[in-house]
């Protein structure tokens, strides 16, 4: 994981949002309302919290977003090889995904140059999948490192949410997303199985992945788009279409691999929001307990889009890996209305 160097309290954030929105003042109680049922603690952010008010075009933000973006890149990519000691002829891909800023040459080609990468790697920039992308992207490297079993892919997942800030939109969705989301960057190596024996790489195995469509449901979560950059869209209805879909999701998906909700031992859940990983608990006939690893990353950091399930993968791989041969489920959920889910095995 990597973060930008700016980290604010909640209750500094929300001081400055008062005089940072078009009558911020006058929907003061509606703002602390909204926050304190976050869950959130504290943020990343991309630029000190007085800055944001220069930044009142789409053109500045996405420049912002470029610049951390490469920074936050370069130092979790760079993180990942010196960690694992990976020879970088090895990377086969590097799959980059966001949903809070664009650009061409896509941010793995900048990387590529900044850090000297080989040539010859494929790139596959995925934007527009939000919060669900961390899981879809994780499975796609899964899927190249099946085809090359000797190389390596790298997910880069970029999320830099403050900069879809829109100041002259006080709509309940912004409210709500100014106080939820936040910054953040992760990268994940995958390998295949012959190059995992030859680097001595004890897992998780990824042994099967599962994405899921919801039809018709486009207007539940996403972006509408205009000169002035992204405007949240954010339904009510994301706990709803949870409590509808993710049981008959993860039963059908365990039954396809021979097995049931019992035998899976930890839950690997993007951090979503309160009412989001509630229902995702209802659902599931599970505890907040189980899903606690989730909770302490959206007080910790926010909810990150992308990252956020990454953040809590690295808190398992790092201060809570489960004992050799347990099963866990990692599940993502985001625009389309979607879901992708992975069966782990450590």
């Amino acid at each position: 994981m990597a973060f930008p160097p700016y980290y604010f309290s909640q209750d500094e954030v929300l001081a400055a949002l008062k005089t940072y929105w078009d009558k911020g003042m006058e929907n003061a109680a509606v703002l602390e309302r909204l926050h304190s049922r976050t869950g959130v603690e504290g943020r990343f952010f991309s630029r000190p919290l007085a800055e944001y008010y220069t930044l009142d075009t789409w053109g500045k933000t996405n420049d912002v977003w470029i610049e951390t973006a490469e920074k936050l890149g370069a130092e979790a990519i760079g993180a990942l090889l010196r960690e694992t000691g990976l020879d970088p002829a090895k990377i086969g891909t590097i799959i980059s995904v966001s949903v809070t800023g664009i650009a061409c040459p896509s941010i793995e080609a900048r990387l590529i140059n900044a850090l000297k990468l080989p040539p010859h790697i494929k790139r596959t920039p995925i934007f527009g999948l939000g919060c669900v992308a961390g899981a879809s992207g994780l499975a796609r490297a899964a899927d190249y490192v099946r085809a090359y079993p000797d190389q390596a892919a790298i997910l880069l997942s970029v999320e830099l949410c403050s900069l879809t800030w829109q100041r002259d939109n006080i709509s309940v969705p912004n409210l709500i997303s100014s106080g939820l989301f936040g910054d953040g960057c992760a990268a994940v190596l995958v390998v295949g199985d012959r190059l995992a024996e030859e680097m001595k790489i004890a897992g998780p195995s990824i042994v099967a992945s599962q994405a899921t469509f919801y039809p018709d449901s486009q207007e539940v979560m996403g972006w509408e788009i205009s000169e002035k950059g992204f405007r949240i869209v954010l339904s009510a209805d994301v706990p709803t279409v949870v409590r509808q879909h993710l049981a008959h999701n993860v039963d059908d998906f365990l039954a396809g691999q021979g097995l049931t909700r019992s035998d899976i031992g930890t839950w690997i859940m993007h951090t979503g929001g309160p009412k989001v990983l509630e229902a995702n608990a209802e659902a599931l006939g599970l505890t907040r307990e189980d899903f606690a690893l989730s909770w302490d990353a959206l007080r910790r950091a926010g909810n990150l889009s992308s990252a956020s399930v990454l953040m809590v993968l690295d808190d398992v791989m790092r201060k809570h890996r489960p004992a050799k041969g347990t099963r866990s489920v990692l599940v993502a959920m985001g625009p389309g209305f979607c879901s992708e889910m992975l069966l782990l095995e450590w």
